[in-house]
């Protein structure tokens, strides 16, 4: 079973859910959600639906806190995490060890077990203040990136968004102990 885990970048939510949906059809896949996904309607969509269309792909009651989380590491191993999106936030907290929601949670459990971590990121801040969680985390046992680029150099010079369609084979990759290459895009 692969866990696929959502943390609040709205925007690139839908994005996300496809991908979701290609990947029930090779796994079982267990939902998670972050604690903003969970509960938090916006433009994009509202929580009930975002959680309805999870449920609804992978036939599963999602994994929304803390409690919910623990178990995915010893109890209850997955083959592999996926976070996305991956906010600069939730890759700030596992670049420094802080486990406050269900998704660092899920995070922290899933490592205990050396299984790959396969991050996915959405963050306007991922050339400034969070560069260096990537670096981080870039040198982590088990911790994979989706390549990524920047989606609007112009307008948002410190963004960097992951090709969410590059999941499949960064997570092939990663279930063979390799970073999918190149990390970054032009």
């Amino acid at each position: 079973m692969i866990g696929f885990a959502l943390c609040g970048s709205f925007c690139t939510i839908r994005r996300a859910l496809v991908e979701l949906e290609r990947l029930t059809e090779r796994f079982e896949v267990q939902g998670i959600v972050s604690e903003a996904v969970y509960s938090t309607d916006t433009r994009f969509a509202t929580a009930a639906d975002v959680l309805d269309e999870i449920r609804q792909l992978t036939g599963r009651e999602l994994i929304h806190n803390i409690v919910g989380a623990e178990p995915l590491g010893p109890t209850s191993p997955l083959e592999a995490l996926i976070i996305c999106p991956c906010t600069g936030n939730t890759l700030a907290k596992m670049a420094n060890g802080i486990t406050d929601s269900g998704v660092t949670m899920a995070a922290k459990a899933h490592l205990r077990s050396n299984r790959p971590l396969v991050i996915a990121l959405a963050s306007n801040d991922a050339l400034s203040a969070n560069l260096k969680n990537i670096g981080e985390l870039l040198t982590r046992k088990n911790v994979y990136f989706v390549p990524m680029k920047q989606d609007d150099p112009e307008g948002k010079p410190h963004s960097l968004v992951a090709d969410f369609s590059q999941l499949p084979n960064t997570l092939d990759a990663a279930l063979k102990g390799k970073q999918y290459q190149r990390i970054f895009q032009a």
